[in-house]
């Protein structure tokens, strides 16, 4: 009998893949709330609130939002 090698994630890789899920949202809200406050944009909380929910919502939502954010500011 030949074991599995390569079988479905288990343990360890699920929480990694599980905090960067988790991470990845607050990093760029983060971001976006600094780079947004360094240049007086009074939205800057919204932004970085769209950006994390968007983020941690749906990925590509997320990535839509920052690429609007990166369009709309000065």
């Amino acid at each position: 009998m030949v074991p599995l090698q390569a079988g479905l994630p288990g343990g360890p890789e699920l929480l990694l893949i599980g905090l960067l899920f988790l991470i990845i949202p607050f990093v760029l809200a983060y971001w976006v709330y600094s780079d947004a406050q360094k240049r007086d944009n009074s939205n800057a909380a919204l932004w970085a609130v769209a950006v994390g929910a968007l983020t941690y919502l749906t990925f590509f939502g997320g990535i839509l939002a920052l690429v609007v954010y990166l369009w709309d500011r000065e």
